[in-house]
Order: C-alpha cells, then structure tokens, then sequence
C-alpha cells in the first residue's frame, strides 16, 4: 500500500488517464470514492484519501461514485507485471469469485496457508481476497445493471450471488439505492436481441488498436476468428453454452465495445474478464513505457508505435495447438482443416462459421486425414490428451512455471515457443519468445534490462515496419 501521495494529487488534480484504476479517490465529506478520472467538483486535498484497490477504499466505509462508476475502470495495481503470489491470487479470484471453497481453497491452491495469503492482500491490496472478490461481483452487477436489461434474478446468479435477497442487500448497503432504482437513473437504451448483450471497456491510453488487431488477425483460426472492418469476431463456448463476441474500438471514449451473444447469463463475467485479456486492457502503460525506453532501440519503437498490447487468446489449449502449427508452413491453412473437420458447425457471423473442437474431440483424431503433416499430428494428440488427463491446464493457473515445463517436455514445442504460449494463454508479462540459436542468446541477454516486461519489448521486436 506504499502509494506516492505526491503522484495521486498530480493525477487527480489533472484527471489524468494513466493513472485510471491504479488508485482510487475518497472524499471525506461525501463518503464517496472516485477514479483519477472523476470528472465531479475537484475537493480540496485536506478531504481526500487515496487508496490502491476499490475494495479497500469499500472496506474505509467509502461508496462507489455513480458518475465515474469505478467498476468501469481498468485494472491494475503495484502487483502488476510480477510473478508474485497476489497476481496469481488475483488472476484465479478473477476465473472463480471465490465461490469453490473460499478463501482456504484459494490459498491451498496457491501452496499457503490462508492466514499468510490474507496479510498479503492486506499489505498490498488493502483488503482481503474476499473483500476483493466481493467488490468485483459488485462492480460486475452494477455494470449489467446499467449496460443490459437483464432482469434483476439473472443479474444476481451472473455475479455470483447466491441469492437475489443477498443481491438487492449488497446493491443496497453499498450504493444506498435498490438495484430499480439505479437502473431508472440510467436512460433507457433500446432491445437488444435476446441473449445479446453490450458492454464498454476502458483502457488507459494511449492503445494501439490496429497493431494488436493485426497480431490476431495474422494468428486468427480460420472459421473460428475473423478479423475485418475494425472488428474482431469469434465463436466461444463457456459453462456449457456456445456463443460469439464481437469486439470494436470507441476512441472517443478510450474503450472498447464487446457484443457477447450467449444463452448463459452466469457466464458473463468469465467471458468479459477473458476478453480484457485477450486486448490486454488491464496493462499500466505509463510503467512499461517508462521500463523499455532505457534501450535506445525500443524508446524508438516506442515512439513509432506508442501504447502496443500484448495479445491473449480465447483459450490455452487453442493457442497451443497453433502454436505447434506455427512450428512449419500452412499453419492457417491447417488450423483451418482442424476446424472444418473438427469443430462444431456453428454459423453466427461473417467468418465465423464453427466452434474449436475440444481436447477430448482432438485427443484420438485422424489428424492426419485432414491433412497435417505427422510430427504436428502427434505432437497436437499428445497435447489433447495432456489436457484431458489433467497432466497440463491452462484454467485456474496457479504456477505458471509448472505449466511452462511442462510444455517444455512435449513434442512440437520448442523454447521460444514455450516462451510464446507463457506470453499469450498464461499472460506472462516478463516472458520472453526471442528465437534460437547465438542472436537468440544474446538477445536474452540484452533483455534483462527490460523486466518485469520482456513480452512487451517481445511485441515491439517483432512488430514490422517500425524504427530499428
């Protein structure tokens, strides 16, 4: 909790956007707390504390801002960019909600006692893992109340409430109004088709959006994926139901809109949570920027192409099974056979004509028939059954070293290849995929200078046509 309390009166006094998220704003004369950003009457700096997540500044006694709607902003926090165990914590809150065994499981899980997990949270965060958990299924809630017409009884179980009277209480005891009425504060939008549903994402600036459009695009699994228009579409399958996203920039608003179209409201929040990934929205620019500009080569880079994410994926398993494909020519062409012969028709969008086959479709599969070459074939089979044997996951990570070994130990994968999927299905910040050979060598080398945020640096090394 060692915020700069210099820092946090620049930024709120500026209403600067880089710091959206990063820490939070409490008014004392109003009980109120606010983003950076909050565009309401600025309070004298006598009036104000400042701290570095919403659920401490909920646990102070503060309520969350109807104006600048705190679940709004991105995430982030001085945890950011290490592999500590708060991250981790944080990533698997974000997948479960705490709702499979609690606060023991999580730290059983994580290989600690519980005790110890809950002092770090205190010390970092500044409130506890279910604090944190509960304040983000408050957010959640108060997002699908202003940004759907769900009704209230489908909007308790997507946030994870166990109860709709458990719901109307905690919307209630935190933002002093029944969930109606801050619905009724809202304008009314038009229907959306049923299962439809619209939400906006906010990332602090600047984002390069065509550049990571163009690293999906370049990845994209054919029938699965498509990028064209500005827009990135695909099909998803979660809890059991199938569904699609679409996903648009609004500059003006420095977010992006994602079109979910799904049967199964309790989905929602794993679904929004996988696409800040995939679009990396939760990065703190301003930190990596300032990291990576110590070599002269990338500070051109960067200047060249400000704001570069770096892209997730849907799924683990997927990006792997590419990944291996990677390895020799045509992999478009043969993710595109996997999927064709494969997959699940599902024909919901321009490109977008089938679901991924899962592991256990893959696992025994004439890969071969389909075209691909008889090492990938292999090497994807074994993969496949790795997953559903439970040998490897990319769900509910908890030691993404483990993971990376693992893979280490696979046909098909080579280190640089490891290194990619730890970059892009384990959102490892400081992995690093520079190749093999002597220039690799020396490259890793170089690299050590540009941690905890080598993938970024990674990004910009490989994007074309910037400065060199």
């Amino acid at each position: 909790m060692n915020l700069d309390l210099q820092l946090c009166s620049r930024a709120r006094l500026a209403r600067d956007a880089r710091f959206d998220g990063k820490f939070y704003i409490g008014v004392l004369t109003t009980r109120i707390y606010c983003r950076p950003i909050c565009r309401a009457r600025t309070s004298l700096e006598k009036n104000v504390r400042y701290f570095p997540s919403a659920a401490a500044a909920a646990e102070a006694g503060f309520r969350p801002c109807l104006r600048c709607r705190p679940e709004c902003s991105p995430g982030t926090g001085a945890w950011a960019g290490t592999k500590n165990t708060i991250s981790r914590a944080l990533r698997l809150i974000n997948e479960t909600g705490l709702e499979e065994g609690g606060i023991e499981a999580l730290a059983d899980h994580l290989g600690l006692g519980s005790r110890h997990l809950r002092r770090l949270f205190l010390r970092h965060l500044g409130a506890t893992p279910s604090a944190i958990a509960q304040t983000r299924r408050l957010h959640f809630a108060k997002k699908l109340i202003d940004e759907t017409s769900l009704p209230m009884t489908q909007i308790a179980i997507a946030a994870g409430f166990g109860s709709v009277r458990r719901f109307n209480a905690a919307i209630f005891n935190v933002y002093h109004r029944t969930p109606t009425q801050i619905r009724d504060l809202k304008p009314q939008k038009g229907d959306h088709p049923e299962n439809q549903y619209l939400f906006r994402l906010e990332f602090r600036p600047p984002y390069a959006w065509t550049r990571i459009l163009g690293v999906l695009a370049a990845q994209a699994t054919p029938g699965v994926e498509s990028v064209d228009g500005g827009s990135y579409r695909r099909s998803i399958s979660s809890n059991g139901a199938d569904g699609y996203l679409e996903v648009t920039l609004d500059e003006a608003r420095n977010a992006l809109n994602v079109r979910v179209q799904i049967a199964e409201p309790r989905s929602l929040f794993f679904i929004i949570e996988r696409v800040r990934g995939i679009f990396d929205l939760n990065a703190d620019w301003a930190t990596i920027e300032r990291t990576l500009k110590v070599d002269p080569e990338l500070a051109a880079r960067i200047e060249a192409a400000p704001g570069l994410r770096v892209a997730g994926c849907w799924s683990g398993f997927e990006l792997a099974a590419r990944t291996i494909l990677d390895q020799s020519g045509a992999a478009a062409a043969h993710a595109g056979r996997i999927v064709q012969s494969f997959g699940a028709p599902f024909p919901i969008a321009p490109g977008v004509t089938h679901l991924y086959p899962t592991p256990d479709v893959l696992a025994d599969a004439d890969l071969q028939g389909a075209g691909l070459p008889d090492d990938q074939a292999r090497a994807i089979r074994t993969l496949a059954r790795a997953v559903c044997e439970e040998r490897i996951s990319f769900d509910k990570v908890a030691d993404p070293d483990a993971v990376v070994a693992q893979l280490s130990m696979m046909p098909g994968f080579s280190d640089s290849s490891v290194q990619y999927v730890a970059m892009r299905a384990l959102r490892e910040p400081d992995a690093f995929p520079c190749g093999e050979g002597a220039p690799a060598a020396k490259l890793e080398q170089r690299s050590h200078a540009w941690r905890p945020w080598r993938a970024y640096a990674a990004a910009y090394l490989n994007e074309p046509g910037l400065t060199n």
